[in-house]
Parts: structure tokens; C-alpha cells; sequence
């Protein structure tokens, strides 16, 4: 994916996305994420957005509050092994600033890490792509050298991705125009809405 389409899926995340399950299998992290500002919404499901890092994959999660990363408890070390869901609101991410990341050394008083490298070190990271997750309780960072992004459908590509959110913008600009024609009181009692006669 070009750096125009990770933008655009760190602003379709952020704005109201939740990071709601992790997934390790053998060299593979997935991360899914929920109500994310993509596609026409459907009554019977939440548009979801899952990122795979594959090959030398790796995650680290930075914390104050060993409960915090309760989820992490699970992993099967041997078989390397987990699936969870979780539950966090995310503040923000970023993709490939390892700049950005050395400040997480700082901010927090723990970090937890595991790869599929004897020899990995996360002050050193050596790998092609990485996501920074960050949320009010912890900050999250997987990577590997091999990152793809998914819906429940789909593999997604630059082109797929605007398509979706194309038309997750008009899914968005009909809900506004429907919402206007119909009285809301939150309007009626503007000060604009107020004229002298």
C-alpha cells in the first residue's frame, strides 16, 4: 500500500475505530479492528478491518497496569498461539516512524515482548513495517516484513480501499442530508435558528 492509502486507513481507524481482537498464529499477527469509517454500514454488522504482519513478526506491549494486558496472558508460547478479543478505543496510530516509537520507552514503566527471532530486540527493529496502536491504558507495536490488510471480505489494495471509502463518504453525506430533513431539536434550539419578526 502506497503512504496516501496508510493515512487513509489511520484516519478511518481513529476517528471511531476500536481495536477488538488479536490473533498470533505460528509467524502471524492479526489485530482486527470494528466501526471503522469504511464501506455502507449494514444494520446486521459492523464493518470491521483486520492488519496481518507476517514473516519475522513481532509485537510489544507497553504498560503501566500489568491487568492491562491481561489478554497477553494466554499465549501459547510453545505452539505460539492466542487468540483474544479485547477491548480498546483507540487514541491513534502510526505506521513505519520507529522515531515515534522510542518515546513509548519512556512513557511507560513495562513492555512485554514476543517474536518468532531468537535474536529480536525492539530497540533495534529490523523488520519492514510496523503499527503503532495507542490507546489511553497502553500502546501496542506489531510488525513483520510482509503487512496486508483485510475486511471480512476482501484483501484490500490502494484501489479497493478507495472504493470503500468512497463510499463509506457517501454513506456518511446521505445520512446528514435524510438527518436535516427531519426536525431535530438540537436545530430548534440553535441561536441561529431564532429570527426576530
Amino acid at each position: 500500500m502506497n503512504v496516501r492509502s496508510l493515512k487513509l486507513i489511520r484516519d478511518v481507524i481513529i476517528n471511531s475505530g476500536k481495536w477488538t481482537s488479536i490473533e498470533i498464529a505460528q509467524d502471524s499477527v492479526y489485530l482486527e479492528f470494528k466501526d471503522v469509517e469504511l464501506g455502507t454500514p449494514k444494520h446486521d454488522e459492523e464493518f470491521s478491518l483486520t492488519v496481518r504482519f507476517a514473516e519475522d513478526s513481532f509485537f510489544t506491549a507497553f504498560y503501566n497496569n500489568i491487568w492491562d494486558i491481561d489478554f497477553l496472558s494466554r499465549y501459547d508460547y510453545k505452539n505460539q498461539l492466542l487468540s483474544e478479543e479485547v477491548y480498546f478505543e483507540v487514541k491513534d496510530i502510526k505506521f513505519i516512524d520507529f522515531e515515534y516509537l522510542n518515546t513509548f520507552f519512556y512513557n511507560f514503566k513495562r513492555e512485554k515482548t514476543v517474536s518468532s527471532r531468537d535474536d529480536f530486540d525492539i530497540h533495534n527493529i529490523r523488520n519492514d513495517f510496523f503499527l503503532l496502536v495507542e490507546t489511553k491504558e497502553i500502546a501496542f507495536v506489531a510488525g513483520g516484513n510482509y503487512m496486508d490488510f483485510f475486511t471480512p471480505s476482501e484483501r484490500l489494495d490502494d484501489a479497493s480501499l478507495r472504493e470503500l471509502s468512497n463510499q463509506w463518504m457517501l454513506y456518511f453525506l446521505n445520512y446528514h442530508m435524510k438527518r436535516n430533513l427531519i426536525k431535530d431539536p438540537m436545530c430548534e434550539n440553535h441561536p441561529l435558528m431564532h429570527t426576530k419578526k
